[in-house]
């Protein structure tokens, strides 16, 4: 039995963001992995529904301020979102995107995206300076992390997407 997930992306700190079902994959010491396959549909907030070509793998990392998502080798090899702590239940994931995001690409540049978004949210949301501060720190120190390939950045990443490339083949046949 195929177990899905929800997963409800807040912005500060509960407008709808990103709204998805993904699909159980594993949970280990890095945190709960989820994953989809190519065709699967996502909506942001009250537009359109998307559906994305290629397949994903998602890691949330319980008590962290990040998540993961690798994506099947297209613009970028990893995408981390800033958060706050994920609340997880069995079947549904619920955080708060707070803007800062790393993405590492198939060369292995890292790079801090949407710095002038989270200026500007900063402000008009008035973010708590304890939320300021540990938005930074986690991605300072998640970007040296990417950098080096360090777990579950390296080997353990690449191995649940390629878990999740046999289960979308095995959905297939």
């Amino acid at each position: 039995m195929n177990r899905l997930v929800h997963i409800d992306f807040r912005k500060w700190i509960t407008r709808r963001h990103w709204q998805f079902t993904m699909n159980y994959l594993d949970q280990d010491e890095w945190g709960l992995w989820l994953w989809t396959p190519a065709g699967s549909t996502a909506q942001r907030g009250d537009e359109p529904r998307q559906i994305f070509n290629h397949a994903n793998v998602k890691l949330v990392s319980p008590g962290d301020w990040w998540t993961a998502i690798w994506n099947d080798g297209r613009r970028y090899d990893l995408y981390i979102d800033i958060i706050t702590p994920a609340a997880i239940s069995p079947d549904i994931v619920t955080m708060v995107d707070i803007d800062l995001d790393l993405v590492r690409r198939a060369d292995g540049e890292v790079t801090i995206e949407d710095e002038e978004e989270f200026a500007d949210h900063q402000r008009r949301y008035g973010y708590p300076a304890y939320v300021i501060e540990r938005a930074w720190q986690t991605t300072a120190a998640l970007k040296q992390r990417l950098e080096r390939r360090e777990e579950p950045f390296g080997e353990v990443g690449d191995a649940m997407v390629t878990r999740a490339q046999a289960m979308a083949n095995n959905m297939r046949t």
